[in-house]
Protein backbone atom coordinates (compact mmCIF):
# COMPACT_ATOMS: atom_id res chain seq x y z
CA UNK A 1 0.00 0.00 0.00
CA UNK A 2 2.62 2.50 0.89
CA UNK A 3 4.92 1.73 -2.08
CA UNK A 4 1.88 2.20 -4.33
CA UNK A 5 1.11 5.61 -2.64
CA UNK A 6 4.87 6.41 -2.83
CA UNK A 7 4.84 5.46 -6.49
CA UNK A 8 1.38 7.24 -7.16
CA UNK A 9 2.58 10.21 -5.18
CA UNK A 10 6.18 10.45 -7.50
CA UNK A 11 5.63 12.64 -10.63
CA UNK A 12 8.29 14.62 -12.84
CA UNK A 13 8.21 17.46 -10.66
CA UNK A 14 8.02 15.97 -7.06
CA UNK A 15 10.40 15.76 -4.33
CA UNK A 16 11.57 12.36 -2.54
CA UNK A 17 10.11 14.50 0.39
CA UNK A 18 6.33 14.42 -0.97
CA UNK A 19 6.72 10.68 -1.79
CA UNK A 20 7.59 10.02 1.54
CA UNK A 21 4.82 11.69 2.88
CA UNK A 22 2.49 9.65 0.74
CA UNK A 23 4.05 6.53 1.96
CA UNK A 24 3.81 7.28 5.31
CA UNK A 25 0.32 8.20 5.12
CA UNK A 26 -0.63 5.03 3.24
CA UNK A 27 1.28 3.16 6.33
CA UNK A 28 -0.06 4.75 8.67
CA UNK A 29 -3.74 4.41 7.08
CA UNK A 30 -3.33 0.90 6.21
CA UNK A 31 -2.02 0.05 10.13
CA UNK A 32 -5.19 2.36 11.34
CA UNK A 33 -8.16 0.81 8.81
CA UNK A 34 -6.74 -2.79 9.41
CA UNK A 35 -4.42 -3.36 11.60
CA UNK A 36 -0.99 -4.42 11.67
CA UNK A 37 -2.42 -7.98 10.38
CA UNK A 38 -4.86 -8.05 7.82
CA UNK A 39 -5.83 -11.36 7.75
CA UNK A 40 -6.70 -11.98 10.95
CA UNK A 41 -10.48 -12.76 11.50
CA UNK A 42 -12.16 -9.46 12.45
CA UNK A 43 -15.40 -10.41 13.77
CA UNK A 44 -18.29 -8.51 15.36
CA UNK A 45 -17.46 -8.09 19.05
CA UNK A 46 -20.17 -10.44 21.33
CA UNK A 47 -20.99 -12.79 18.03
CA UNK A 48 -19.46 -16.43 18.29
CA UNK A 49 -18.39 -17.73 15.39
CA UNK A 50 -18.61 -20.97 16.04
CA UNK A 51 -21.88 -21.46 16.92
CA UNK A 52 -22.58 -19.08 13.41
CA UNK A 53 -20.84 -21.65 11.61
CA UNK A 54 -23.08 -24.39 13.40
CA UNK A 55 -26.04 -22.36 12.80
CA UNK A 56 -25.27 -21.68 9.16
CA UNK A 57 -24.68 -25.52 8.41
CA UNK A 58 -28.12 -26.81 10.03
CA UNK A 59 -29.82 -23.76 8.35
CA UNK A 60 -28.33 -24.58 4.65
CA UNK A 61 -27.97 -28.66 5.31
CA UNK A 62 -32.89 -27.76 5.85
CA UNK A 63 -33.02 -25.35 3.09
CA UNK A 64 -31.56 -28.00 0.93
CA UNK A 65 -34.11 -30.85 2.28
CA UNK A 66 -37.17 -28.41 1.41
CA UNK A 67 -35.83 -27.87 -2.13
CA UNK A 68 -35.59 -31.70 -2.70
CA UNK A 69 -39.09 -32.10 -1.45
CA UNK A 70 -40.23 -29.38 -3.52
CA UNK A 71 -38.22 -31.15 -6.56
CA UNK A 72 -39.78 -34.23 -5.77
CA UNK A 73 -43.72 -32.87 -5.39
CA UNK A 74 -43.01 -31.66 -8.82
CA UNK A 75 -43.07 -34.93 -9.68
CA UNK A 76 -46.44 -35.77 -8.35
CA UNK A 77 -47.51 -33.66 -11.29
CA UNK A 78 -50.35 -31.59 -9.00
CA UNK A 79 -50.11 -27.95 -8.62
CA UNK A 80 -51.72 -27.61 -5.40
CA UNK A 81 -49.74 -30.03 -3.93
CA UNK A 82 -46.67 -28.14 -5.36
CA UNK A 83 -48.28 -25.00 -3.85
CA UNK A 84 -48.74 -26.77 0.07
CA UNK A 85 -45.25 -27.53 0.12
CA UNK A 86 -44.29 -23.96 -0.75
CA UNK A 87 -46.45 -23.22 2.17
CA UNK A 88 -45.08 -25.52 4.67
CA UNK A 89 -41.35 -24.49 3.37
CA UNK A 90 -42.51 -21.25 4.36
CA UNK A 91 -43.35 -22.08 7.94
CA UNK A 92 -39.77 -23.89 8.37
CA UNK A 93 -38.00 -21.11 6.77
CA UNK A 94 -39.70 -18.65 9.57
CA UNK A 95 -37.91 -21.21 12.10
CA UNK A 96 -34.52 -20.82 10.01
CA UNK A 97 -34.71 -17.17 10.93
CA UNK A 98 -35.88 -17.51 14.17
CA UNK A 99 -32.29 -19.58 15.10
CA UNK A 100 -30.49 -17.30 13.00
CA UNK A 101 -31.26 -14.66 15.08
CA UNK A 102 -30.73 -16.30 18.21
CA UNK A 103 -27.87 -19.37 17.72
CA UNK A 104 -29.10 -20.50 21.37
CA UNK A 105 -32.11 -21.93 19.72
CA UNK A 106 -30.24 -24.61 17.56
CA UNK A 107 -30.17 -26.87 20.18
CA UNK A 108 -33.58 -27.25 20.51
CA UNK A 109 -34.73 -27.28 17.03
CA UNK A 110 -31.90 -29.26 15.46
CA UNK A 111 -34.27 -32.60 15.34
CA UNK A 112 -36.83 -30.47 13.02
CA UNK A 113 -34.14 -29.52 10.92
CA UNK A 114 -32.77 -32.68 10.51
CA UNK A 115 -34.44 -35.78 11.36
CA UNK A 116 -38.33 -34.15 10.76
CA UNK A 117 -36.90 -32.59 7.53
CA UNK A 118 -35.33 -35.66 6.41
CA UNK A 119 -38.14 -37.42 6.47
CA UNK A 120 -40.58 -35.53 4.94
CA UNK A 121 -38.31 -34.91 2.00
CA UNK A 122 -38.22 -39.10 2.04
CA UNK A 123 -41.82 -39.22 2.05
CA UNK A 124 -42.43 -37.01 -0.22
CA UNK A 125 -40.26 -38.59 -2.85
CA UNK A 126 -41.99 -42.06 -1.69
CA UNK A 127 -45.39 -40.26 -2.59
CA UNK A 128 -44.53 -38.72 -5.33
CA UNK A 129 -43.62 -42.29 -6.79
CA UNK A 130 -47.08 -43.68 -5.58
CA UNK A 131 -48.80 -40.77 -6.53
CA UNK A 132 -47.70 -40.51 -10.19
CA UNK A 133 -48.36 -43.73 -10.95
CA UNK A 134 -52.14 -44.47 -9.77
CA UNK A 135 -53.14 -40.70 -8.57
CA UNK A 136 -54.81 -42.55 -5.37
CA UNK A 137 -56.76 -40.14 -3.56
CA UNK A 138 -56.49 -41.78 -0.08
CA UNK A 139 -52.49 -41.30 -0.70
CA UNK A 140 -52.83 -37.48 -1.35
CA UNK A 141 -54.92 -37.37 1.69
CA UNK A 142 -52.25 -39.10 3.64
CA UNK A 143 -49.17 -36.66 2.46
CA UNK A 144 -51.22 -33.04 2.90
CA UNK A 145 -52.17 -34.73 6.78
CA UNK A 146 -48.34 -35.13 7.10
CA UNK A 147 -48.28 -31.89 5.65
CA UNK A 148 -50.44 -29.78 8.30
CA UNK A 149 -48.80 -31.90 11.21
CA UNK A 150 -44.86 -31.07 10.26
CA UNK A 151 -46.40 -27.61 9.61
CA UNK A 152 -48.78 -27.39 13.03
CA UNK A 153 -45.35 -28.88 15.01
CA UNK A 154 -42.77 -26.16 12.84
CA UNK A 155 -45.06 -23.39 14.00
CA UNK A 156 -45.29 -24.14 17.42
CA UNK A 157 -41.71 -25.19 17.96
CA UNK A 158 -40.75 -21.72 16.39
CA UNK A 159 -43.36 -20.21 18.77
CA UNK A 160 -42.07 -22.07 21.86
CA UNK A 161 -38.29 -20.64 21.01
CA UNK A 162 -39.81 -17.32 20.25
CA UNK A 163 -41.76 -17.48 24.14
CA UNK A 164 -38.45 -19.00 25.80
CA UNK A 165 -36.36 -15.65 24.64
CA UNK A 166 -39.63 -13.58 26.19
CA UNK A 167 -39.14 -15.83 29.23
CA UNK A 168 -35.03 -14.94 29.56
CA UNK A 169 -35.94 -11.41 29.80
CA UNK A 170 -38.42 -11.36 31.86
CA UNK A 171 -35.99 -12.86 34.16
CA UNK A 172 -33.57 -10.17 33.56
CA UNK A 173 -36.30 -7.44 34.33
CA UNK A 174 -37.46 -9.37 37.35
CA UNK A 175 -33.79 -9.27 38.45
CA UNK A 176 -32.44 -6.27 37.80
CA UNK A 177 -35.24 -5.20 39.46
CA UNK A 178 -35.37 -7.00 42.51
CA UNK A 179 -31.37 -5.43 42.73
CA UNK A 180 -32.60 -2.21 42.24
CA UNK A 181 -35.03 -2.82 45.44
CA UNK A 182 -32.45 -4.33 47.36
CA UNK A 183 -30.49 -1.48 46.86
CA UNK A 184 -32.68 0.73 47.80
CA UNK A 185 -33.54 2.62 44.58
CA UNK A 186 -37.13 2.30 43.42
CA UNK A 187 -38.45 0.55 39.84
CA UNK A 188 -40.39 2.31 37.70
CA UNK A 189 -44.06 0.80 36.92
CA UNK A 190 -44.54 -1.02 40.44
Amino acid sequence: MALGLGLAGFSGAASLMNVAVFMMAGVVLHLFVFGPDPLRDKGLEGVDSFQQDRVTKAVDQAEAHLQNMKREVLRAGDRRLTERVEQFGATARTMFRTIEDDPRDLTGARKFLGVYLQGARDTTAKFADLYARNGNADVRADYEALLDDLELNFAAQTEKMLLDDRTDMDIEIKVLRDRLRREGLSASGE
